[in-house]
């Protein structure tokens, strides 16, 4: 079984007022993949990411020191479960197929921007997962991540965690 946190949006400035909570260190313990679908808004965040497990990641909309390093989408596979990766998947009407359109070989969809959690079924059997954010919580009612456990091409367990 491969346990994945997902994060998004986490606006994280070194030395600054915005850092990963700690119970986001706690999963990460624990992880063996992470996956950012944007707005790291800076290297380190990815250098200190990477030292707890792998980092997948893609570039979101304040990635402007990330730029050449991260791609604006990904596929990943993980134990044979097939996600796609955006940061903006545009407004909510008509996301589903837009989402299919764009990943039309993936079970799931990772995005983020809105920093609102989202976990649902899309077109046609996608999931659309959305971790919210664990620093910038915006409109969403508390701060948050995901959470995925696959196994042998299947997902086991899917869940937004409150991280505040």
């Amino acid at each position: 079984m491969t346990r994945v946190l997902v994060l998004a949006d986490t606006h994280v400035v070194p030395a600054g007022r915005r850092q990963l909570p700690h119970p986001v260190y706690d999963l990460l313990d624990e992880a063996d993949l992470v996956l950012h679908a944007g707005d790291l808004t800076s290297p380190d965040v990815l250098h200190e990411l990477r030292a707890f497990a792998p980092v997948e990641a893609v570039l979101g909309n304040n990635d402007h020191e990330l730029v050449g390093i991260l791609p604006e989408t990904a596929t990943v596979v993980v134990d044979g479960y097939r996600i796609g990766m955006v940061h903006d998947s545009g407004l909510e009407p008509g996301r589903a197929h837009r989402m299919r359109r764009r990943f039309p070989d993936t079970s799931m969809v990772v995005f983020g921007h809105s920093h609102l959690p989202c976990d649902e079924e899309g077109a046609d059997g996608q999931r659309l997962f959305n971790p919210g954010s664990p620093t910038w919580k915006r409109r969403a009612p508390t701060h948050t991540v995901g959470l995925l456990e696959i196994r042998g091409g299947a997902l086991v367990e899917h869940r937004i965690v409150d991280v505040a």
